[in-house]
Parts: structure tokens; sequence; C-alpha cells
């Protein structure tokens, strides 16, 4: 499961792997490590089909069956928790993204792993992700997971998180569920490394 990752790339590249959207900034802080609960940059679509850029927090409210632990990763597919904003093209999102980690080691000497874009590729990429209005103004996020590549693989052998080309968000942003649920594919092992 994904608990780390980072998003330090600059308005300007987001705008050139993305596309415009709004709510623009000047710029944004590097984001050089996001934890769970923690804010985060999230590209969805605004009234009218236009991306919005919005700082969400990284987690949904969980179920009471998780005593309301907040769910960070998207596994099960077809969980009924889930379903209602799968089958919801507004509540999708592309979660911006940089780097991201997985543990190696025994417990009590885990040390990080990052994973990201082949050298050849610039690092920017995206997570596909869900979102939800919050109570308090503050919108949440979550992210999905598939079945591990053999890069990830090779350090967490349960799951990864879904990264999406730049061609396949309009598709996981618009189309309906099934087609954008079929995204949920490990990514290419050639086009990804584990980091220096």
């Amino acid at each position: 499961m994904c608990n780390l990752y980072s998003m330090t790339a600059s308005v300007d590249e987001m705008k050139k792997l993305f596309g415009p959207f709004e709510g623009e900034r000047d710029n944004l802080p590097p984001f050089s490590e996001i934890y769970p609960g923690k804010p985060a940059p999230v590209l969805r679509r605004a009234e009218g089909g236009a991306l919005k850029l919005d700082i969400m927090e990284w987690g949904f409210p969980g179920p009471a069956a998780a005593r309301g632990r907040p769910v960070t990763n998207i596994r099960n597919l077809a969980s009924p928790f889930w379903r209602s904003a799968l089958n919801r093209p507004d509540r999708r999102c592309v979660v911006p993204v940089t780097r991201f980690c997985e543990w190696e080691g025994e417990k009590g000497s885990k040390r990080k792993v990052w994973f990201g874009l082949h050298e050849e590729h610039d690092p920017l990429f995206a997570f596909a992700g869900l979102w939800r209005p919050g109570e308090g103004g503050v919108p949440y996020m979550a992210f999905l997971t598939c079945e591990p590549n053999a890069v990830v693989g090779a350090v967490h052998p349960k799951a990864m998180p879904v990264m999406l080309r730049t061609s396949d968000v309009p598709t996981w942003l618009d189309s309906e569920a099934a087609t954008a649920c079929a995204l949920a594919v490990p990514y290419t092992d050639a086009d990804m490394r584990r980091l220096p």
C-alpha cells in the first residue's frame, strides 16, 4: 500500500503535461513528502468541463467497519464504498506525482524505496483518483491501486498505484465506469525505474 509520495513539479510543468486548468496559482510549494492526512494538489473537472486545480486532504473518511480510519488506497473497485464515486465522472480526479515510495526491510528497520518514471521521461505523471467534498470545506481524495508490475513488485508484491499516461487522463475523467476502471492495470515496467 502506497502511503508516501512526492509532487515537486511546478504549475508550468503541470500545464505542459495536463493542459490548462482553473484555480491557477503562480506556483505551488514543493510537496516533497506527502503522507496520509496531508494536503496535496489534485486536478478534477470543474463545472463546464475544464480542469481545476484543488488542494485536497489525502484519505477518505473510512467506513464504520474500519472505525473511521482514513482510506488512502482504493483496491476493491467493486466495493459499494467506492461504486457510487466510480460511477460519477465528476468524482474522479488525477493526482499529480513525481515519485512514490514503498517500504523495504523488516519491521523496525524499514527503509524508503522510491519509484518513478524512466529517466527518458519527464518525472511528472498522475495517479487515478477519486475525491469527495469535506465537511470543513477541504475535500478528500484517495487513489486506485492494482496488481504490481515487476519493478514495484520486487519491493511490494501486493499492489501499486494506478499510474495514468497523459493520453489516459481524459478516459479516466470522462468515460463510463467500466472503461475508466479498465485503466487499473500495472504500469509498463520498461517505462519505470527504482530511483537511486
